[in-house]
Parts: structure tokens; sequence; C-alpha cells
């Protein structure tokens, strides 16, 4: 048997096509979508990430733009900066692109953006109302992730899940909106005592846990859905994610490939969020 690639990248370009039409009825209506994403330093990954992000905005009609800082900057120059797009009407979303230098307070950061523009759904009210399974705003990784079992026919309900890695961007909203499916979760790590016993068993597996091939054939379930969420860049210089493709590529019964996999639904779903921010605003949703 040979697993059912999704192809992310593929159902990403059809939903980017789809948000064409909001994005034309919004700016009809005076309510243009505006993300604004703050980059501080010189990250060169932040900065292709940044890129790709407002490229991804401009593409289907929204306003977007960078503000740029020098790694030096003082937290409260940030802190303003976001107070002044909190009260600006134009701007429906504001992002900070993470990792920030070691001076900045992360969580103060995070915290300062508005409930309503924090389109990527890091702000403690946002994650509250998600743990709550009424969400206003969900991390778009995981956004993407749920988006790709809708397009695969993926019935969660009753279903085991096993979700690898416990990070505030992708673990625990990827298990919040599991449970919230019907699914029954188990959240292992890296060092998760006989991990195998968890996986084997999973009818769902994401891995998001930052190891390059962590996840192997042998354990996977036959026919289980396998999503890996991570990339990471080998000694020759090439890409691969959290699981090994090939290894499971004849186990599993779906499996994302990367690159080409989540990637692209990430970014996706941050132009989604920025557009239900816009439609709240519009009346419409």
């Amino acid at each position: 048997m040979t697993a059912q690639i999704i192809d992310g990248k593929a159902l990403a370009e059809e939903l980017r096509q789809s948000f064409k039409s909001r994005v034309d009825t919004l700016t009809a209506q005076g309510q243009q979508p505006g993300l604004v994403v703050i980059l501080v330093g010189e990250d060169a990954a932040s900065q292709v990430y940044v890129k790709s992000k407002v490229n991804g905005c401009l593409a289907i009609g929204m306003h977007s733009e960078k503000i740029t800082y020098d790694a030096a900057v003082d937290q409260e120059t940030v802190l303003k900066k976001i107070a002044e797009l909190n009260a600006d009407p134009a701007i429906h979303g504001i992002l900070v692109q993470l990792p920030l230098p070691k001076h900045f307070d992360e969580e103060k950061v995070l915290e300062a953006i508005a409930a309503d523009k924090d389109v990527d759904g890091f702000h403690a009210e946002n994650v509250g109302a998600l743990a709550q399974g009424n969400p206003r705003f969900i991390p778009c990784t995981p956004y993407g992730v749920m988006k790709m079992f809708e397009k695969g026919g993926v019935d969660l309900n009753g279903k085991e899940a096993v979700v690898i890695g416990r990070s505030n961007i992708v673990g625990k909203p990827m298990a919040l909106l599991l449970i919230n499916a019907g699914a029954t979760v188990t959240v292992c790590n890296s060092r998760t005592r006989d991990l195998k016993f968890h996986t084997s068993r999973a009818d769902i597996v994401v891995a998001a846990v930052g190891k390059p091939k962590f996840v192997t054939g042998d354990m996977i379930k036959p026919g289980a859905v396998v999503i890996d969420v991570g990339i990471n860049r080998l000694p020759d210089g090439k890409l691969c994610g959290d699981v090994d493709f090939a290894d499971c590529l004849n186990v599993a019964g779906q499996i994302t490939p990367v690159p080409g996999g989540v990637g692209p639904m990430t970014i996706t779903m941050l132009l989604a969020n920025t557009i239900e921010a816009a439609e709240r605003k519009a009346g419409i949703r």
C-alpha cells in the first residue's frame, strides 16, 4: 500500500483563489483587509517568512506592509507601534514575527496586540476561546492541518490521535482542535517513554517536534493519517520533515510531504484569519 499524498501546496492555492471574492466584497465596502507584520532583527528565515506573508496578502488584493526594526531596538518602541496599529481602523491583523531578540518579553509583546487583531491566535484571550471550543482566531499551522483533514475526508470523531510536540504555536492548539473535533488525543514529546506505543495505535499522527526524520515507518499504524509539521535542513542542504517520509510512505494511508505539505497552508490560514477579522468588523460575520 502506498499512502495518498496530501498536497498542501495545491490546497493552499485553491483556498487563496476562493479568498479573492471575499476580499473584493470587503474592499467594495471600504474594508480592504489589512495585515501588518513586524520584524525585529535580521534573522534570515524570518525575513523569508515575512516576505511570503506580505506577498501572499498582496496577491489576492489585501493591503499588507512590513515594519522592520534593528535587533537592538528597545521593547517600548515596538509596544508603542503595536498600540498605534491597534487603534488604526484600516488594519485588521497584526503579527509580530517570532522569535524576538532575547531582551524582549515575548509574552508581553504578544499580549499587547488587540485580541480582535491577533490573527496568529496567540493572545491569551484567543487561546482561552479555543480551549472553550469557540475559537475567534485559530493558530495558523493547526488551522491549516484541520483544513487538510477536511480536504482529505478524514473523519476525526472517535479516532485516536497522537500529537508529538507541545509548543504553544502548534502542539497545544493542535491537540485542542482535535479534542473539539471529537478525537481521543494523546500529547507526546521527544522525551516521551515508549513513544512507539502511543503512535503505533494512533489513527492520526501529527509530528511537530523539530527533529529530522524522527517518526519512522515502524512507529505508524498501517493506514494512519500522518501530518508532518516539521521542517529541518539536513547537512547536505536538503529539507526534510519530522517524519521519515520514504519510510512511512508504504505504511500510512495519507501523508503530507516536506516541502509542499503543511508549510503553504500556514500562510494561507493567516490570510484567512485576516479576512475573517475584516468581515467581523464589516458585520459580515
